[in-house]
């Protein structure tokens, strides 16, 4: 024991004397191991502490302050009450002394052995004895520090100071400019708020203390290491301002007063203040501020700049009239709703009259803004608008201002809390039917749009207003050719017919099926007039097929529009009705688009497994075997219809639900390798049929006579068909022994095929498996090997992708490029100079496929490739470098800078590709390039600005386009008004 006291004397001796700091984490082992206690610590420590020296007894409280620090949650009651009773004395001490004994303090604050009443005590001494301002920075935040944990564990005891607390802490935080404890005092006044402590005659220094920083105009400085941001400290004061109606008669005035700045920042910050604050008001809080919130909020939105601004004014006025909208009305009592929606009509209400000035947007704005606050307020501010909007509209006749008011309309039935009522949705019905009946584009647009918004208000349209709508619907889909209203009139449908399916159902899907089923009508013997009629007719069947993917949401709307789609192939295939190829691949799409949307049900699945699946094969099925006598012709042999059928069937096969996706998967597996036909409709096909020649349905199988179809068969799509349905099986296989085996057995015949420069089916092989980097030097193969760069980077859009439930690993791509990037580099240096664009189109793949933070990081380091990439003839290496660029140029290397003539260079050669694409792409580049130091890029302004003369004539609007702005931008360069 004496050994243990020697130990603590010198430590102590050598702290103290300032020698070695290290000694203090020595003394708190010692009380962690046991080796002596704090109370000892504390003994050892008494001449240092008593010492007539401020630096010696400084020296003492900070050692046993560090101590604390490690130790603070191994002590008992009674120590902690005797370093409480010691730190409390001390805080009279010399103001060198008051550092060390706040972080004591600070330590006791987490001790869970703080004896009852504590807490009182420690804050009391605080207040009284320390003026916080006065203390260096570190010290400051020790004291919001000790707030916060005391009002985390001590609230009741704290609650027990009644406003003597807040009064404390106003003092204490009043004057603080720093962020870091601005961010620690706005939380201490927030907990204040929020817990409900008493602030008794200290409202207003609460608020004065908090509110002289609103709002912040903090800028972090650059690199700061803190991490404070501008946004953390709007939003803790902001929750401290908002934080109680108590403050509303001084934080409103406030708000009205910042609105007159002429700072963007600060507008918006007080608007976004004033809607969170009135969630916490009553109608009595605001009943004074009426008047001038209304006129700031009217200011804003009329007068606004920014499109910012204009909305977080619409959002105070939404919160204003809800926080109205709240008041509980007695007889005696003024509706404060009924006169705030007053003061809105009245400077609002008659701009409405006037369509075609600039005023009507934002008082309808405002006022549909006001409706959006309640369902009460909707109803005052529609009861007085949509009479005048209506009249108005039946009494003008340019369609610019009928398009308006519409639009206003519209507006209003979407801000509106409830619905409509029923005399205001017939006034929109008429206008809306009106418009549909109207010869003109825009306004026929506007009305479906108004009709879907009436529409999802619920029980306003009766089921003859639905009936109605569907025939106007009906006439335009037929009717009009115009594709902006074709496009509307289709979203218009599905949006409605998931709301009414039964109306569509009986009376639209018959109409179009009966449509697309007829034949155009005769014409004379005038060639131009039949190809008229025709090219009409099929413009009508396309929209009629648009129209039947829009409907079908609802289950009961797919069982009645699929099969009009699949009787659409069908009749294709025999030939009995006349469907072009374009008209069956539009017919796939649209259930492809059916299976992509629809919701999942066992009714739907069941649907797609029993009936459409089925039929789908079928018919290909059909198609395929036809013989060569025929004279009939299946516009389903086509690989562009085949190529549309597939994803039809992957896509309903990823949504089935798991059972029957096994009994779909299962028939598929017994069809090609038993060819067991027994699912399939129209089941007239031969006995022994044997899609794939094999008879033992087994995985194993499958894959063999796929691998063989892959490496043996003449026709492209089948071959390429099979090396998909391979890809996809071994990338669900498990792995272990038989997957590597089987790769394994894949790769020799696959090289032995690709080793043989007289093999007939080197293609077909190397389509199986992309075996690349040693055939980028192969005449033959060599660009399609670099294209397939693309492949192995990209998720493959009918098989290997997450929708098909592919195994794919994580940063699978950023793996790739790391372990054969350097084998390209390598390649191209090496390669004749007839083979380096199949590296460099092999690269530009690669890199066009990472994650653009990933291309940041390696794109310097292969700068000179990329470079010499833009001088690739391939167009498509060319577009693939460009799209790798662009990302690097907005934050540009050192290395990159310094290759600038080069780069300059390149870029403005591409201006001029034949391609659109490139030209489009190469101008984006050099605009960015314009970003660039302003010393760097100054040189070439000159050249720059003469080579992009001409693409400003180009033929295409979107090059020039971007020919305008990048001019500008390099014209700006150097000027005063410019960078």
């Amino acid at each position: 024991m004496a050994a243990n006291s020697a130990l603590l004397l010198s430590l102590v001796e050598e702290y103290v004397s300032g020698l070695q700091d290290s000694k203090a984490k020595d003394t708190a082992r010692g009380v962690k191991d046991g080796q002596f206690t704090v109370l000892q610590l504390v003994e050892a420590l008494g001449f240092s502490l008593t010492n007539s020296q401020t630096y010696t007894r400084a020296r003492g409280v900070q050692l046993l302050s560090e101590v604390l620090h490690e130790c603070y949650g191994g002590l008992n009651e009674r120590e902690v009450e005797v370093l409480i009773a010691f730190y409390e004395n001390r805080l009279k001490d010399h103001h060198a002394i008051i550092p060390p004994v706040l972080q004591g303090l600070r330590a006791l604050t987490k001790c869970t052995a703080l004896p009852p009443g504590s807490a009182v005590s420690m804050l009391r001494s605080l207040f009284q004895d320390v003026h916080v301002q006065s203390l260096m920075l570190a010290d400051r935040a020790c004291v919001y520090n000790m707030l916060i944990n005391l009002m985390e564990i001590r609230e009741a005891e704290l609650k027990g100071l009644g406003a003597d607390f807040v009064f404390g802490f106003v003092q204490s935080m009043d004057g603080e400019r720093d962020p870091r404890n601005l961010l620690l005092a706005f939380q201490v006044a927030k907990t204040i708020i929020r817990r409900g402590y008493e602030l008794g005659k200290f409202i207003e220094e609460l608020f004065e203390v908090t509110s002289c920083y609103f709002p912040i105009d903090f800028t972090p400085p650059p690199n700061d290491p803190h991490g404070i941001t501008k946004e953390e400290l709007i939003q803790m004061l902001r929750d401290v301002l908002t934080g109680t109606p108590l403050f509303a008669e001084f934080l409103l005035p406030l708000i009205i007063e910042k609105l007159d700045s002429d700072v963007q920042s600060a507008k918006l910050d007080s608007l976004q203040t004033l809607t969170a604050c009135l969630s916490q008001y009553e109608h009595k809080d605001l009943a004074e501020f009426l008047e001038g919130l209304w006129a700031s909020l009217r200011r804003e939105v009329f007068q606004t700049t920014s499109e910012k601004i204009e909305s977080a004014g619409l959002a105070a006025l939404t919160a204003l009239t809800s926080c109205l909208s709240r008041s509980v009305l007695n007889s005696d009592s003024e509706d404060s709703l009924c006169t705030f929606i007053n003061l809105i009509l009245e400077d609002c209400k008659h701009h409405l009259s006037e369509p075609d000035l600039k005023l009507v947007w934002p008082s309808a704005k405002l006022l549909q803004a006001a409706c959006s606050g309640s369902s009460r307020a909707s109803h005052l501010v529609t009861a007085a608008v949509m009479p005048s909007l209506v009249e108005q509209y039946s009494n003008r006749t340019q369609c610019a201002h009928r398009r308006t008011l519409l639009e206003v309309v519209q507006r209003f039935i979407q801000a509106v809390k409830a619905s409509l009522s029923t005399d205001n949705g017939e006034c929109c019905l008429f206008m809306v039917f009106s418009a549909l009946t109207e010869n003109n584009d825009s306004l026929q647009i506007t009305a479906t749009s108004v009709l879907t918004s009436l529409a999802q208000q619920t029980g306003l349209l009766l089921d003859s207003d639905i009936e109605l709508a569907v025939d106007h619907l009906t006439r335009l889909l037929l009717t009009e050719e115009d594709d902006r209203v074709s496009l509307a009139v289709v979203q218009c449908v599905g949006a409605l017919a998931a709301l009414h399916p039964a109306t569509f159902i009986t009376k639209l899907i018959p109409r179009l099926k009966n449509e697309m089923f007829s034949e155009p009508i005769k014409q004379d013997d005038d060639n131009d007039n039949k190809a008229s009629e025709q090219q009409s007719h099929h413009a009508v069947r396309q929209r009629c097929l648009s129209a039947l993917a829009a409907m079908s949401t609802q289950s009961s709307v797919v069982q009645e529009s699929t099969p009009v789609l699949l009787e659409v192939l069908g009749s294709a295939h025999t030939g009995s009705v006349d469907f072009s190829v374009e008209e069956v691949v539009l017919a796939c799409r649209s259930l492809q688009r059916i299976a992509e949307q629809v919701q999942d049900t066992e009714e739907t699945g069941r649907c797609f497994h029993e009936i459409i699946i089925p039929r789908l094969l079928s018919l290909a099925l059909q198609a395929a075997l036809q013989d060569g006598s025929s004279d009939r012709y299946s516009p389903l042999v086509e690989e562009v219809v085949l190529s549309a059928i597939v994803p039809v069937i992957s896509t309903s096969c990823s949504r089935l639900q798991p059972t029957l996706a096994g009994q779909t998967a299962s028939r598929a597996v017994s069809l090609f390798l038993d060819g067991d036909v027994s699912f399939l409709p129209d089941n007239s096909f031969p006995s022994h049929i044997q899609l794939l020649k094999v008879e033992v349905p087994r995985m194993d199988h499958l894959l063999s006579q796929l691998e063989e179809m892959s490496c043996t068969c003449s026709h492209p799509l089948s071959y390429t068909s099979a090396a998909k349905c391979f890809a996809g099986l071994v990338n669900k296989r498990a792995q272990g022994d038989s997957l590597d085996g089987l790769i394994q057995n894949t790769m020799k015949r696959v090289c032995s095929e690709l080793d043989s420069a007289s093999s007939p089916v080197r293609t077909q092989a190397f389509t199986l498996m992309i075996w690349l980097f040693s055939l980028l030097d192969d005449a033959e193969l060599g660009p399609m090997a670099a294209d397939s760069f693309s492949l192995l980077m990209s998720d493959s859009v009918d098989v290997l992708n997450r929708a098909c439930h592919a195994d794919i690993r994580i940063m699978y791509r950023q793996r790739f490029f790391s372990e054969n990037s350097a084998k390209l580099v390598q390649g191209f240096n090496n390669a004749p100079q007839e083979k380096k664009p199949n590296y460099l189109k092999a690269l530009s793949n690669i890199v066009n496929k990472l994650p653009k933070q990933v291309q940041v990081t390696e794109l310097p380091a292969l700068l000179s490739l990329l470079l010499e990439a833009l001088s690739c003839p391939d167009q498509a290496v060319q577009l693939s470098t460009l799209s790798c660029l662009q990302p690097v140029l907005i934050d540009p290397p050192t290395a990159l800078i310094l290759q600038l003539e080069a780069l300059v260079s390149r870029l403005l050669a591409l201006t001029s590709s034949p391609a659109m694409d490139v030209r489009i792409a190469s101008l984006c580049c050099i605009h960015a390039v314009s970003h660039f130091p302003v010393h760097e890029v100054l040189p070439f302004r000159a050249r720059v600005l003469r080579a992009l003369a001409r693409p400003l004539d180009d033929k295409k609007r979107m090059v020039r386009r971007e020919a305008v702005q990048a001019r500008a931008e390099w014209f700006l360069l150097g000027s005063p008004g410019g960078r």
